[in-house]
This record gives C-alpha cells, structure tokens and sequence, in this order.
C-alpha cells in the first residue's frame, strides 16, 4: 500500500480523495451519535461540507469520458448536490426521517458504492491499495 498515487495525481483528484476519506469515516462516526446532539448538528456540518467538496472536486476530473468530458458517475454529482440540499431542508424542517435517509443514500451510494469502483485495476485507488 502506498499513497505515491494520491500524490502524484492532480490536485482536483487529491481534494476528491481526502475528502471522500474524511467523509467515509466522519460518516460511520456519525452514525454513532446520538441524533439530534451538539455534537451530532456539529459532526454533520463537518461531513456536509466534506461530501460538498466531494462532489465539486468530482467536476475538474474527466478521467473516465463519455460524453465530451463527463462520464454517468458526474451524474452521481448532480444527484449527490439535490439530495445533500434536500437533506438540510429535511432537518430544517424536523423531517428527521427524509433527513436520515437522504444522508444515508448519499452514504451508501456515493462513498460506498462510487467508492467501490475506484478499486477496479487502472484506478488510482487500486494502485494504492494494491499496487501498480
């Protein structure tokens, strides 16, 4: 395992990175707080503006191209955007139940299943985790 990747790469794909890491982890932590604590509001803030920087970062990298620069995974960024605003209405609104699931699909969806492809040979976290 080496970060030798991460390092090399452009520093859009390095924000993306970290703050996808950072998210993943801020995340499952978030899970085990008790909802609707200081802490649970302050964590979420924190994870909100970490899976913001996700998805902005995810514009400036065009490594997969299917249609001009974008690939079907940017639509993950459309979709990760509405939902992530969707989600702070929710709770503003004390739908705590829209609130929980919207940021639970963003979870599941954009950090563990998005994330799951960045494993594929070819990919920088492949070659992170696994090597050339």
């Amino acid at each position: 395992m080496t970060i030798e990747p991460i390092l090399a790469a452009s520093p859009a794909i390095q924000i993306h990175v970290w703050a996808a890491l950072g998210a993943l982890m801020l995340g499952a932590a978030q899970f085990t707080t008790r909802r609707g604590s200081t802490l649970h509001r302050s964590l979420g803030w924190v994870w909100i503006v970490l899976i913001a920087a996700v998805a902005l970062s995810s514009l400036f990298i065009h490594q997969v191209r299917m249609v001009g620069l974008w690939s079907p995974i940017h639509l993950l960024t459309v979709t990760t955007t509405v939902t992530l605003v969707y989600a702070i209405y929710a709770a503003r609104a004390r739908n705590h139940r829209g609130h929980g699931i919207a940021l639970a699909s963003i979870y599941v969806t954009g950090l563990i299943g998005a994330g799951a492809f960045t494993l594929m040979p070819g990919r920088i976290m492949h070659q992170v985790l696994f090597g050339g």
